[in-house]
């Protein structure tokens, strides 16, 4: 049995992996932390949970994993605190703010072996199970281009305030396009080389004109295929069904490949052949905890590794960034 302690509830996401936990018989949740008074009392009704705001070190001392869900800009400081007292990781995106957080962070994880691990939902959907084999297979040919938008609702008001606070957010790339830019790397095995443009901009959040909503970015990948996203908070209050919500197209020699979060299907369009092929997936494939209770009980860190080297990559396309 693994012990898990939770420090900040501060984005929604925490509270579905605190839901994984309880259902887990193979996990143990030992304290709650979270030291904003508002935010404590919100969730602690929201999930009947007990949330303390003290005692966060004698909660770590009795943990073997530490669930991280602060403000985005205060948990690259709460994971290396993690680390540095030989604790396991599970957090939500972003992990943190800057390259030199995420460096501290690969330099203990490696010294201590110990896995950090990203709540990356994307590589865990039917539609990627589905297309992954499809790419691996070859039938495709080489991956020549991808696009992907994934633009969110803003919902100014109801999304947490503090993302408007100075240096609590850290970049619409980073807090969006990483989930993009993970699963373009899982399905095609290739890294981001290249930034050859990437502009965020204030459009949307006018009561707040310093915050860059909108995030378009143009890249290159090893073999030298473009890559093209959209990430913008542009999308219309509560429409994540539609189709631009984390839709993909993979542009390949011998075909295309698309699909999106919405529709559980991919669509292969094959050169020379006039009908489309839909493949319909059933049930999404492995969860974040599978991932992380695989690492700790094998100590391979292989997924630990992938994912830290998607938030570099996209912390590098954050700093590219220009108006």
């Amino acid at each position: 049995m693994k012990k898990i302690v939770f420090n900040g509830f501060r984005h929604g996401h925490i509270n579905g992996l605190y839901g994984a936990v309880k259902s887990s018989p193979e996990m143990e949740i030992v304290g709650c932390y979270e030291p904003d008074a508002e935010a404590r009392e919100r969730v602690s009704q929201q999930l009947k949970a007990d949330i303390s705001g003290e005692g966060y070190a004698e909660m770590l001392k009795n943990a073997d994993i530490v669930a991280i869900g602060g403000r985005y800009g205060e948990r690259g400081a709460a994971i290396i605190e993690a680390l540095k007292n030989g604790k396991h990781v599970i957090a939500d995106k972003p992990i943190c703010t800057s390259l030199s957080e995420l460096e501290e962070i690969k330099k203990l994880s490696n010294e201590k072996n110990l896995s950090v691990i990203i709540m990356l939902d994307l590589r865990y959907t039917a539609t990627t199970q589905i297309a992954k084999p499809i790419l691996d297979s070859g039938e495709l040919g080489e991956v020549r281009n991808v696009s992907f938008t994934g633009q969110h609702c803003l919902d100014y008001g109801k999304r947490p305030m503090w993302y408007f606070e100075e240096g609590m957010h850290g970049g619409t790339v980073n807090d969006i396009a990483i989930h993009g830019i993970d699963l373009v790397r899982y399905l095609t095995g290739m890294n981001v080389t290249k930034a050859d443009a990437v502009r965020t901009w204030n459009s949307y959040a006018k009561e707040e004109p310093h915050f860059k909503d909108c995030a378009m970015l143009l890249a290159r990948l090893e073999n030298g295929a473009g890559l093209m996203a959209d990430v913008s908070y542009s999308s219309p209050s509560a429409s994540l069904s539609i189709p631009s919500y984390w839709e993909f197209r993979f542009w390949c020699e011998y075909g295309m490949l698309e699909f999106n979060y919405a529709t559980p299907c991919v669509k292969i369009y094959k050169k020379g052949e006039s009908d489309v092929k839909t493949v319909w997936g059933d049930a999404d494939g492995t969860v974040w905890l599978t991932d992380l209770l695989h690492e700790i009980n094998t100590g391979d860190r292989s997924i630990t590794e992938d994912m830290l080297e998607s938030s570099k990559q996209t912390l590098i396309l954050q700093a590219e960034a220009k108006d």
